[in-house]
């Protein structure tokens, strides 16, 4: 039987989601991530804010310049991972055989879920109409016999798009694409390869191999068998998160300690939560520093056990903060993250500390899915996102 493989690509997923749930923000250019002061980078843009020139991965001084009428919302990780976690039940319904790639994308083997559900364009049909009757989100859908071919069609017809690859015309459909659409093509391999006249994808195809070799080294035979539209990489389902992080960028540089302080508890409990919905637990926990000169510093640190508990990580990157020596020194961004993540742990003897703060948060997580996310919160929260000193918002 051919394999038959769908790649779905959610539209603008953090923009769309912040627009559904705020219909004011419906049909305007909507920015996630980054600040209306100009500070920190892009994660998501509407499709409105797009037609400007907006991308993820922008400075969102840059995107400032070129939609100054844009809404700029900060990101509301637990909320789009919620979400995600909704779109991919869906997708598993019709097969055990989902990769997620991230939040808002996926792969799907759909070679022997067609008997039950009919062929692959009726799946991909029926999961899109889903998507959009139950959580009020489109995503862009390409059908092909590899992974290679389905992702590169999702992407031709975006946002709603649904893009078939013929059988047996895979070289012809990806042949006029330029060669950047490659796997394994970035901005240094591009130049190589357009300095000697490659410039789309089916001149790799037909390049001799032996240029190729010359210009790429090993890179060159597996390059060319994707040119060709071959890709024999499986569909592997359940890929786990190797780490979870948070971080954010300030309006204004800051080396108030207590601010960075309550900065660093409001990112260690999203980053709790999110361990707690991905059922892992974490052994090191991670800070990020970035200054106004834009160096960045890491330190991790192991913990004794396996966490769950936004406060046990809190502690660990207070004690990492206060060994990064600041003396003053003002911080731009700064992160918490967890690596080394585990579904075993060790229950200690005699400290229960730690898991007292797992129980307690976890309590938590209940009362926000009943009563919503503003239910309860810790008092050093009380008053809302932490601001910097001086802030009048």
């Amino acid at each position: 039987m051919t394999r038959r493989i769908i790649h779905l690509d959610m539209d603008a997923f953090y923009a769309s989601i912040e627009q559904r749930d705020r219909p004011e923000l419906r049909g305007r250019p909507v920015v996630v991530g980054g600040s209306v002061e100009g500070r920190g980078v892009v994660s998501a843009a509407s499709y409105e804010a797009r037609q400007f020139g907006i991308r993820s991965a922008m400075p969102s001084t840059r995107a400032r310049r070129l939609c100054p009428h844009a809404v700029f919302l900060r990101v509301d990780m637990p909320k789009y991972v919620a979400v995600s976690r909704q779109v991919m039940g869906i997708l598993r319904d019709v097969t055990p055989l989902v990769e997620p790639i991230s939040l808002d994308e996926a792969f799907l083997d759909v070679t022997g879920s067609q008997t039950l559900f009919g062929d692959a364009i009726q799946i991909a049909r029926g999961l899109k109409q889903r998507i959009r009757d139950e959580l009020q989100l489109t995503g862009s859908v390409g059908i092909a016999v590899n992974k290679l071919l389905a992702k590169l069609a999702s992407d031709l017809e975006k946002p709603d798009g649904f893009v078939v690859v013929p059988e047996g015309r895979e070289a012809e459909f990806i042949a006029s694409l330029p060669i950047s659409k490659l796997w394994g093509v970035g901005p240094a391999t591009a130049a190589r390869l357009e300095a000697v006249g490659l410039t789309t994808i089916g001149q790799i195809a037909q390049c001799p191999p032996s240029l190729l070799e010359a210009r790429l080294g090993n890179q060159a035979a597996g390059l060319q068998q994707l040119a060709r539209g071959i890709d024999d990489r499986p569909v592997v389902p359940d890929q786990e998160a190797k780490s979870i992080s948070a971080e954010t960028t300030f309006a204004e540089d800051t080396d108030d300690v207590e601010f960075l302080h309550r900065v660093l508890l409001e990112l260690a409990d999203e980053v709790g939560e999110r361990l707690r919905k991905a059922q892992r637990m974490a052994r090191t926990v991670s800070l990020k520093l970035r200054f106004p000169d834009f160096k960045t510093i890491s330190r991790d640190a192991t913990l004794p056990e396996p966490t769950i508990a936004g406060l046990v990580i809190y502690d660990e990157a207070k004690r990492l903060l206060v060994r990064a020596n600041l003396r003053r020194r003002k911080v731009r961004l700064i992160g918490v993250g967890v690596t080394n993540l585990t579904d075993e742990r060790q229950l200690g003897l005699f400290d229960e500390g730690p898991q007292r703060a797992e129980r307690t948060e976890q309590a938590m997580d209940r009362l926000r899915e009943r009563f919503g996310r503003d239910a309860i919160r810790r008092a050093a929260l009380l008053k809302g996102r932490p601001k910097p000193p001086g802030d009048p918002g």
